[in-house]
């Protein structure tokens, strides 16, 4: 994406004037919309400064930006962002025909309102709720993973899965479910149930369905319960955030998770910048790179880029921002020779485990003998 600076009045003029505009705070905006502090040198930016900037990007960058980022995700199929590393060959690389993005999150999170936002921004669906979601007094739970088509196109080159929240009290059992899911494969209609649901044998996994590798997982937070936490001290929700976030399943490369920070539109822009710059520091990376405020206010009724083009172009270069890493972390194929090393890994492990049982069978039977001998 372009790097743009915004050290001029003419550059913040062009700021689309019917985008909700939440971050410009009085007290670092004067009354045209313009920065306060001088932030041409970037070495003197605060983390509160970096966030504002980010937020001006991405205002400055919305209007035309939109539409031409959407063509992108259109037009994407698996591999085009792939690029040349290592000496291998593109089609040397193991590339599936459709790149697949889990969300997870803890409970109530915004996952679902974040699957119907994706419809509406990169589907143009309108008012058409996909994702049934747990907002207001609803205690509806995800109980089955779900593949999203949100381009609701068949030449797609990416799926959504929308999976269900992981609960605080029991994160052992979420982390090793979201494990199972990054290293094992999902499947559409994949049951989600935990040792203290009951008729949990109802529905199977139908395999007619395609079992999809995970390219790419987003992390989804509520940022309005993160502001109640640090306003609490009660860090439970928070600290349950941190061991997923840095989950080493979870974890295709070097890079870390994206986090998309949903439900900040529910409290005041003071609360929503700290809130961000404290999770952020709480989970040890930057600011602004990997982070996205997005607040899902599909179920409104309202179109969301003619709402707030921003968040809709934050959520637009999320997803592209995902496929983008998915893509750099393609495998070479196997060839025969590593086949035959695996097969020949194999053999030896199961001789070592024959000669294993062997020992422990011929050490039980001599033991009643060495025992009579003693006596």
């Amino acid at each position: 994406m372009r790097n743009i600076s915004f050290s001029d009045e003419e550059q913040s003029d062009i700021l689309p004037k019917t985008a909700t505009l939440w971050w410009r705070t009085p007290q670092d905006f004067d009354e045209n919309g313009h920065l306060k502090v001088d932030i041409s040198d970037l070495s003197k930016l605060t983390p509160r400064l970096k966030i504002l900037r980010e937020m001006e990007r991405l205002a400055f960058i919305s209007t035309e930006g939109l539409e031409d980022l959407r063509h992108k995700l259109i037009t994407y199929r698996a591999g085009d962002f792939w690029l040349p590393v290592g000496g291998v060959k593109k089609e040397d690389m193991e590339i599936a025909p459709v790149i697949t993005i889990v969300l997870v999150g803890l409970c109530a999170s915004g996952k679902s309102s974040l699957v119907n936002y994706m419809y509406s921004v990169l589907g143009r669906s309108g008012l058409i709720p996909f994702a049934q979601t747990s907002s207001g007094n609803s205690h509806y739970t995800t109980m089955f993973l779900e593949e999203h088509n949100v381009l609701r196109s068949m030449r797609s080159g990416f799926c959504v899965y929308d999976t269900r929240g992981l609960d605080t009290n029991d994160m052992i059992e979420g982390l090793d479910e979201v494990s199972t899911w990054m290293t094992r494969g999902v499947q559409h209609n994949q049951p989600c149930f935990r040792h203290d649901d009951y008729n949990n044998n109802n529905k199977i996994t139908n395999k007619r369905y395609t079992k999809r590798n995970v390219d790419c997982a987003i992390i989804v937070a509520d940022l309005s319960e993160i502001n109640t936490a640090f306003i609490s001290g009660d860090l439970k929700d928070v600290v349950a955030l941190k061991s997923l976030f840095n989950n080493s399943s979870i974890r295709k490369s070097n890079e870390n998770p994206l986090l998309i920070l949903t439900h900040g539109d529910t409290i005041s822009a003071e609360e929503r910048i700290n809130s961000r710059l404290k999770i952020c520091e709480f989970l040890g990376i930057p600011e602004t790179t990997g982070v996205y405020d997005v607040a899902c206010l599909t179920e409104q009724g309202i179109l969301p880029e003619e709402s707030d083009p921003i968040t809709a172009f934050a959520l637009t270069e999320a997803v592209y921002r995902s496929l983008m890493q998915s893509d750099r972390n393609h495998q070479p194929k196997k060839k025969l020779k590593d086949w035959i090393v695996l097969f020949l890994t194999w053999i030896l492990c199961c001789i070592g485990a024959f000669f294993a049982i062997l020992a422990n069978f011929f050490s039980k039977c001599s033991q009643p003998h060495n025992k009579r001998h003693k006596y």
